[in-house]
């Protein structure tokens, strides 16, 4: 404990009087603080002005991250014939159809990322009350409902990155490594901003983007100017 302590501290006085900085600098703290005995994710936290319990100020999608997201994704697919052999010749981790369901619904989730033919929906219907609050129900806006499933386990595999806004008016998500250089870091950041930005909901009154803010898994926060890391370069 003594270690994490001094650790923290350390980081803490690192970023004491640090708001509202450049992307650039924001990245180049957290990582300088990311001193854990693992390689850390870099995080983003997003404070919109919306109220998600209201159907026209939802906020979800997707992102493909530039560089990636630096982490292993398992990929399960509800999908049968032709659409599985698919589905694992393009790398998929699981596929399946009601097996597959039945092993969800007696509590195994082994994967990241869920994606169904839309056949598979009465099937995958069933597992909403276990799928729905680990974010991994599919769904066709965010592609992960579709007859493509080589393209969507390829996105998936490949940095793709799946934001929602919570009760509260939060998006949170891992945008990069701690190990990745600090160019790419920034870019990731921006071009989830960014995302999250084209995603503005109709219902969205006043200030959108309220606070923006970047951690490591293990480390303090620190607030990004919002104008900087929504500008396009």
């Amino acid at each position: 404990m003594a270690k994490l302590g001094k650790r923290t501290t350390a980081a803490r006085e690192a970023f004491a009087g640090k708001s509202d900085v450049a992307v650039a600098e924001a990245v180049s703290l957290v990582k300088a603080n990311a001193k854990a005995k693992f390689d850390e994710t870099v995080e983003i936290s997003m404070n919109l002005g919306v109220d998600p319990r209201h159907a026209d100020q939802m906020v979800r999608g997707t992102v493909n991250l530039p560089n990636g997201t630096g982490k292993s994704v398992r990929v399960a697919v509800f999908a049968r014939g032709p659409k599985a052999d698919e589905a694992k010749e393009a790398g998929a981790d699981i596929v399946g159809a009601e097996d597959l369901m039945e092993i969800v619904q007696g509590g195994t989730i082994d994967f990241d990322r869920c994606i169904a033919t839309p056949d598979m929906m009465p099937v995958v219907g069933r597992l909403g009350k276990v799928l729905g609050p680990r974010n991994l129900m599919p769904n066709p806006k965010i592609g992960t409902v579709t007859m493509d499933v080589k393209e969507a386990v390829a996105a998936a595999k490949g940095g793709q990155v799946q934001f929602k806004v919570e009760k509260a008016g939060v998006i949170h998500a891992g945008v990069g490594k701690a190990s990745f250089d600090e160019g790419q870091l920034v870019e990731n950041v921006k071009a989830f901003v960014d995302a999250v930005a084209k995603s503005k909901p109709a219902g969205a009154k006043g200030t959108y983007m309220k606070k923006i803010s970047l951690s490591s898994t293990m480390g303090p926060g620190v607030s990004v100017d919002v104008e900087t890391a929504t500008a396009s370069e």
